[in-house]
């Protein structure tokens, strides 16, 4: 494993996380095309294997006490891929929330989804919605979903929106703060995550929450995401409880 160390200098000093578990945890699921060449199978295989890798996760989550899981379904680059491929997850996310929303919702599942809509099927949107609406009101664990998502496009979209509120007079250009930027993003009612993990060995965050991973301890796993299960998911979370989360300030004991 290999980590990426908090350089930033205007945070509070932070303390050990021993014994604790993280409020929120993310995850880049990766490896799913190289997972199904491995075994001989076409690139589509994977992502049906990672959907089964979603559903163990978010059991997981809930057992270990995980309040908030977000996970990085379908990126803004994804578009370039082969449009079979990108026709197939499109299709796989409906099949999830068609086969899987009844569960989530009687488990106490809150679903939430963060990215863009546009080149989005209007009928994948219609499932988003109600996938949202009829979850609003749980509150055991809640899965935010980044589809169609993109870091800097999200930024991005915040500021202008900013911006727009400056040029309308509603706030002054003296009141954009990081505050207000954070509550313009998409995930404002959602808690920074504390944990990232990103599986296959790759390490880097391919435009995943540049914002909100600011102070978040990061763990990398080599294992490919159709092969993640609960005890990959305890193995990153003891790396978690090992450090000592700094937030730019000096370490110090826990107490």
């Amino acid at each position: 494993m290999s980590e990426l160390k908090d350089t930033a200098d205007d945070e509070p000093t932070g303390a050990s996380t021993q014994g604790s578990t993280p409020r929120h945890v993310a995850i880049i699921m990766d490896g799913n095309g190289r997972w199904a060449e491995a075994r001989g199978l076409p690139r589509v295989a994977g992502h049906t294997a990672g959907v089964e890798a979603v559903r163990r996760s978010v059991r997981a989550a809930m057992d270990l006490g995980i309040k908030y899981l977000t996970i990085y379904s379908f990126s803004t680059e994804n578009w370039s891929r082969p449009r079979t491929e990108v026709d197939f997850l499109m299709g796989l996310m409906k099949r999830f929330i068609r086969s899987d929303l009844a569960e989530l919702h009687k488990n106490g599942v809150r679903i939430r989804m963060i990215g863009e809509r546009s080149g989005v099927d209007p009928d994948l949107v219609l499932l988003i919605d109600e996938a949202v609406q009829v979850t609003a009101q749980n509150n055991a664990l809640t899965l935010v979903i980044a589809f169609n998502y993109g870091a800097r496009n999200e930024i991005a979209k915040a500021a202008r929106r900013l911006a727009e509120e400056v040029e309308a007079g509603r706030i002054r250009a003296s009141e954009v703060t990081t505050d207000t930027l954070e509550r313009a993003l998409d995930t404002a009612d959602v808690p920074d995550p504390d944990l990232l993990i990103r599986t296959s060995g790759e390490l880097r965050l391919s435009n995943f929450l540049l914002w909100q991973l600011a102070y978040a301890e990061f763990v990398f796993l080599d294992t490919f995401w159709p092969d993640f299960d609960k005890s990959h998911l305890e193995k990153a979370l003891a790396e978690f409880r090992g450090r000592t989360r700094r937030f730019g300030g000096l370490a110090r004991s826990a107490v």
